[in-house]
């Protein structure tokens, strides 16, 4: 298991210098408009302009170019300075991630435990009204895009805007430090909108995977020993059946950590996707650059963790 893990991560670093690398060509070749003009304004004269190119590398070859970056990137962990700010990018990311980790931990933990719940209700008690019920209004949730959720659930229940005043901290976001009780309140729409979808694919597939599982082998030897009904489903059919949700759950959670651009647009919570939507509306490339750059570290963290999660859960995965 250890030269296992080794080895996954050192392939985690190797994808994240290829995604590094691109990144940079992208920005460097693709014809994304002047950054010393960015940064100085359009009316800014020549010389002005030169002497911003000087201070950003820019007049330097692009091999040196590419070198100085990957060199503070993995060595200093710098992502370069905003061209719209001049703040520096690491700090920005640094500064917004908190809000971000909190709309993605607690829809997370929504989602998963009602998907699951859902699911196995759903697969024990298949054919019935409740499983038909849960099945539809699934299909409904996946259907429904998020912003398109996070605007009618401002419409009905935020405190300023609503019809009936459920959540008064909607729209308006407030940090863990600043005051929890308000953070909560804050968060507690949003997390129900970023989990209604997920939650829905997860009970659609929680279902198919334990229908399947329940129909094995070892099922039947597990109820022949005499063993209760209640243990068969828990500890050997939603053990197995399990496996397909940890994979979807890990990559959910790295791509929502690094793209929660829509939810946080429209409940104003300043996180990395509003970040990332504010640095492309103003054409601001490092810190696009910076923020792909740490969806990518997400999906790999992610990855590694389900892959070793897989070990754990399922006795019949074993890594050497």
């Amino acid at each position: 298991m250890g030269r296992y893990i080794v080895r996954r991560i050192l392939w985690g670093v190797l994808l994240l210098i290829v995604v590094a690398a691109l990144m940079f060509v992208f920005f460097r070749i693709l014809p994304t408009g002047d950054p010393a003009k960015l940064r100085a304004g359009r009316t800014a004269s020549a010389k002005l302009l030169s002497e911003i190119r000087h201070d950003l590398g820019l007049d330097k070859p692009l091999l040196t170019q590419f070198w100085e970056f990957m060199k503070e990137l993995f060595l200093h962990f710098k992502l370069g300075y905003s061209y719209y700010s001049s703040a520096p990018v690491t700090e920005l990311i640094k500064n917004r991630l908190p809000a971000t980790i909190s709309l993605v931990a607690g829809g997370a933990l929504i989602w998963l435990l009602s998907g699951v719940t859902v699911g196995i209700i759903s697969a024990i008690r298949r054919r019935t009204v409740l499983d038909r019920a849960s099945m539809g209004t699934a299909l409904v949730l996946v259907s429904a895009p998020e912003y398109w959720l996070g605007l009618i659930a401002l419409y009905f229940f935020a405190a300023d805007i609503g019809k009936v005043h459920v959540f008064p901290g909607a729209g308006t976001y407030v940090g863990l430090s600043s005051d929890p009780g308000k953070w909560f309140t804050s968060l507690i729409l949003p997390w129900l909108v970023v989990a209604a979808s997920n939650a829905a694919i997860y009970a659609r597939l929680m279902r198919g995977s334990l229908i399947d599982v329940m129909g094995e082998d070892y099922i039947r030897t597990a109820r022949a020993k005499g063993l209760r009904e209640r243990r068969v489903i828990v500890r050997h059919g939603v053990r197995s059946a399990i496996n397909p949700i940890v994979t979807i759950f890990g990559l959910d959670i790295g791509v929502l950590l690094g793209s929660a651009i829509l939810v946080e647009t429209v409940f104003n919570i300043p996180g990395i996707g509003r970040l990332n939507y504010d640095a492309i509306t103003h054409a601001d490339f490092p810190i696009v650059q910076g923020t792909v750059l740490a969806a990518a570290l997400f999906i790999v963290c992610a990855n590694i963790v389900v892959d070793i999660a897989y070990a754990y859960l399922d006795p019949r995965v074993r890594y050497s």
